[in-house]
């Protein structure tokens, strides 16, 4: 088992990094700043980086389609853009938020996106047809940070009113409320299993729950100052947080304990991802830059994959809104022992090369003409007066003091268009949707059998190491 080694950084962005993200195919990472870029850096040598500008405020969430075809991006101009990350820098608006959205994240299926904002809601919309679905809205302060859970069945959501909620995205209800919080929080994410949900707080504590029992499994004061961000490893058995105590601390959920801290940051970190392997993590912060690092301690012994093998049960099914019970006594805290500490500071690896080039995608590559205030019909931007919302019952409530008054994207069947190309196109939309899934479903395939026939050869020649010895 070897220790997690910095292996790039990325330098182009000009204020606080606020999020990160892996494209599922490992050949982009996309980061968002305060500085309201989004930037796609490239991992392929020597190919550019691109700069998409098109936010009019801060970027505070990015997040990759699991086709990775698309990026979306929440901000403190009350909106959410959906990218294609290519050079022509193309992205439709999504207006319905009436303050800074805080967060936002793809559906498990791609079909859908989930929002967390300072209007105290969390908001789930159509991606391909661009709708506004409903609301969630029991907060009773900002909503920091919405994820859907690995089944699309569930969303956690954690607010500045303390509490973390559990919904039922079918009956648009919350099904269960986890108020441990000693402070605001920031962060929150589902296990990889389902089971369990994770929460990062300003009080300096990462707490996890079994959403079943609703019990609070772990809890965890590994840093010293307020923690910002979180994300789980594919495995389930990791769990990597960023502070603005400027460390990352990597906690082993099955010992219960601290495994590594790592030092990069020049001051608090803000953001951090594992890619959908494990394989590689990146973080942001306040420095301005962005770090790929390399995992390594995911890498395991082949006679504990056997051990494993032999204690293999059968797979817990996901949790069901009728699995959750009445809430069970706290658990003991869980404090941090020693661990080993990587400096990348000091010892960074593979830095030599320069920072690559950086292609500046403006507005003007995309930007629909705007007539009387409206953009002319096309694909991108389309949007609809404040009459117009409350007229078809977009928001959540027309005559609410908080309705936005800028206008929202609207569905392709109530864009003016005649009644037999509208058909047309939504037969068309449908099918694309159609073909989008399958080619996402067969990539994942492929992956996975990639990673088998990987993970046997491996296997294999581990094997033969063992037996020779013996022989």
């Amino acid at each position: 088992m070897e220790d997690p080694t910095l292996e790039r950084h990325f330098k182009g962005h000009r204020d606080t990094v606020t999020s990160v993200d892996f494209n599922p195919n490992m050949k982009q990472l996309a980061s968002g700043a305060m500085d309201s870029n989004l930037m796609v850096w490239n991992f392929k040598p020597q190919m550019r980086a691109y700069r998409f500008v098109g936010h009019k405020d801060s970027i505070l969430s990015v997040n990759f389609s699991p086709s990775g075809h698309l990026v979306a991006s929440a901000s403190r101009d009350k909106t959410i853009r959906l990218w294609i990350p290519s050079v022509k820098g193309e992205s439709t608006v999504f207006k319905a938020h009436t303050a800074t959205v805080r967060s936002v994240e793809f559906s498990p299926d791609g079909q859908h996106l989930v929002s967390a904002s300072d209007d105290k809601t969390v908001k789930v919309w159509t991606v391909h047809r661009q709708r506004f679905q409903f609301s969630l809205s029991q907060h009773q302060n900002w909503v920091r940070c919405a994820k859907w859970s690995p089944d699309g069945r569930l969303i956690v959501s954690g607010s500045d009113d303390k509490t973390v909620k559990i919904w039922d995205r079918t009956s648009k209800e919350c099904v269960h409320t986890f108020f441990e919080h000693g402070g605001f929080v920031n962060h929150v994410a589902f296990h990889p299993s389902g089971t369990c949900i994770a929460a990062a707080g300003t009080d300096s504590t990462v707490k996890v729950w079994d959403i079943r029992m609703n019990k609070l499994l772990q809890h965890y004061q590994a840093h010293t100052s307020a923690v910002n961000s979180l994300s789980f490893h594919p495995s389930g058995n990791y769990l990597i947080t960023a502070s603005n105590d400027s460390t990352l601390k990597i906690l082993d959920l099955l010992e219960g304990r601290l495994f590594y801290t790592l030092h990069g940051h020049q001051g608090p970190a803000t953001a951090v991802a594992f890619s959908r392997s494990g394989e590689y993590f990146a973080s942001g912060g306040s420095d301005e830059q962005v770090m790929v690092w390399k995992t390594n301690f995911d890498q395991i012994d082949y006679n504990e994959v056997l051990q494993s093998h032999k204690l293999r049960t059968v797979e817990e099914p996901r949790p069901h809104i009728h699995d959750i019970h009445p809430r069970s006594p706290q658990p003991r805290q869980i404090l941090p022992s020693s661990a080993p500490r990587v400096d990348a500071r000091t010892e960074p690896r593979n830095m030599s090369a320069p920072p690559p080039s950086v292609t500046n995608v403006g507005p003007a590559m995309f930007a629909q003409p705007m007539v009387n205030g409206s953009a002319k019909s096309g694909l991108h931007q389309l949007e609809m007066s404040s009459a117009d919302i409350d007229r078809r019952g977009l928001l959540d409530d027309p005559t609410s003091p908080q309705q936005p008054s800028a206008p929202v994207t609207i569905p392709l069947e109530e864009r003016n268009l005649p009644v037999q190309l509208s058909k047309t196109l939504e037969q068309i939309v449908s099918q694309l949707d159609v073909i989008t899934q399958t080619v996402s479903i067969l990539e994942q395939r492929m992956t996975m059998t990639e990673n088998k026939l990987r993970e046997c050869l491996d296997n294999q020649q581990k094997i033969t190491l063992q037996v020779r010895p013996n022989e």
